[in-house]
């Protein structure tokens, strides 16, 4: 049998993962430095997760710039995509840059039909079985509802609030689309990392007082806060 009526039909859905973005400071030494520590602090963060690198706050003549991307990539850094900056800068001529990125907004699916898509505020994502470690939870349309617990390795991202209602084990990420209301409340606080619209807090900055106890954790003045929930 001959032509096209027996090739096999070529399927597409969309598929959405979530990126983050890392925006560098001068003096990049100390920047750099800071981000070790991190690291050191929880380790493999950036392990399989697309990294956007944001050079708003840098200029064509930041020091150390041409070493950013090298050492970003040696520290296991996947940047697939960077804004803010320009090409033509003497000192990023070497570098291999990624092809730019549009838009940013969730891809639900590729359709034949034109039904309108959901309202992202107002989907909420509710999960009845326990999150295990390896797992990764990404749900930029609003909050996550998770009604287990959170295994240690494991990982839930939210565009709103995350609402835990057993043990924080791994790591919990709100607001991922700019949302510095969003909030993460847990019934038992052991979290290897949690963050707020970009705003983090590692395990050894949560106080020993919140350890294991009921709590939220929400943005003031873009510091991280927590506090107990009786």
């Amino acid at each position: 049998m001959s032509g096209t009526s027996s090739l096999p039909r070529i399927r597409l859905s969309g598929r959405s993962f979530l990126a983050l973005t890392l925006t560098p400071e001068a003096p990049l030494a100390d920047w750099l430095n800071a981000l070790d520590a991190q690291l050191a602090r929880s380790a493999g963060f950036f392990a399989g997760k697309p990294i956007i690198l944001d050079l708003n706050r840098l200029t064509a003549e930041t020091p150390h710039l041409s070493f950013l991307k090298s050492a970003l990539e040696e520290r296991g850094v996947r940047i697939i995509s960077i804004e803010n900056g320009d090409p033509t800068w003497p000192a990023v001529a070497e570098w291999d840059w990624p092809a730019s990125l549009s838009g940013g907004r969730e891809v639900e699916s590729l359709k034949e039909d034109k039904d309108e898509a959901p309202n992202p505020a107002s989907t909420t994502l509710i999960l009845e079985e326990p999150v295990r470690s390896g797992q990764h939870i990404v749900w930029p349309n609003g909050d996550v509802i998770v009604l287990g617990p959170v295994a240690s390795g494991a990982e839930v991202s939210a565009g709103g609030s995350i609402h835990i209602y057993g043990a924080l084990r791994g790591r919990a990420i709100a607001g991922i689309g700019g949302n510095s209301a969003a909030r993460i409340f847990t019934r038992q606080l052991a979290a290897e990392l949690v963050a707020i619209d970009g705003f983090y807090a590692t395990a050894e900055e949560m106080g020993a007082e919140h350890n294991g106890k009921p709590t939220q954790v929400f943005l003031e003045n873009e510091t991280v806060v927590f506090r107990s929930m009786a």
